[in-house]
């Protein structure tokens, strides 16, 4: 069913500003969830001040007000969050709620299908997204992505970068809405599994669960 009131809603270009250079972003439902097409053992974070507590934070809809379960961060402001799906996305929103201090996170990069990324990549890599999350607010933000870039994306990588002035940040909602597919076998690559060349076979078959690069 539509929302009515419960999470404010933005669109943002490659660059991550310039409401006026897009057109009003398509509705998005909590039937749309991607939150049963990820890998959530295989969710990993860095500068988690807690275990697994980057794979507390993505919830299902029913738990996107509980405050209990709580990623913040540990040594710094900075945490990278990496999602994994169980198929081929086309995604079309990421949904941040977080507390309404100057702990809230402030600027996210969003990459997609890359598992490498560190800090130091992070930082120096141009992102295929870019969001400014408000100080202040304790509703959920829905960031609408560009779905002609965020196709075919088996994976994501949330990198904050900042946040509104605290030295530790703190998420208690992450959701995902967009469209699944089960991953598709290449015929190509069935016929070339029955006469293998183990020299080459390691470059031509894809990665199990998901790309880099």
């Amino acid at each position: 069913m539509p929302e009515h009131g419960n999470s404010h809603s933005h669109s943002h270009d490659d660059h991550g500003h310039g409401h006026s250079h897009s057109p009003p972003p398509e509705t998005t439902y909590d039937s749309q969830s991607l939150y049963s097409r990820i890998f959530h053992d295989q969710i990993w974070t860095m500068n988690e001040s807690a275990p697994n507590a980057g794979r507390d934070v993505v919830k299902p809809w029913n738990e996107r007000y509980d405050t209990e379960k709580i990623l913040e961060s540990d040594a710094d402001e900075q945490l990278i969050m990496f999602i994994p799906f169980t198929g081929l996305v086309k995604l079309y929103s990421i949904l941040v709620r977080s507390i309404p201090d100057e702990h809230a996170p402030k600027t996210i990069k969003v990459f997609k299908n890359r598992s490498d990324i560190d800090f130091s990549i992070a930082t120096d890599l141009k992102a295929d997204a870019n969001v400014e999350h408000p100080h202040g607010t304790s509703e959920i933000v829905e960031y609408h992505l560009k779905r002609a870039i965020f196709s075919n994306v088996q994976s994501i990588c949330l990198f904050i970068l900042d946040n509104h002035g605290e030295d530790t940040t703190k998420i208690t909602y992450i959701g995902l809405r967009g469209e699944w597919k089960e991953f598709s076998r290449d015929p190509v690559i069935t016929i070339y599994e029955a006469a293998a060349n183990p020299s080459d076979h390691k470059n031509l078959v894809p990665d199990e669960h998901f790309v880099s690069g």
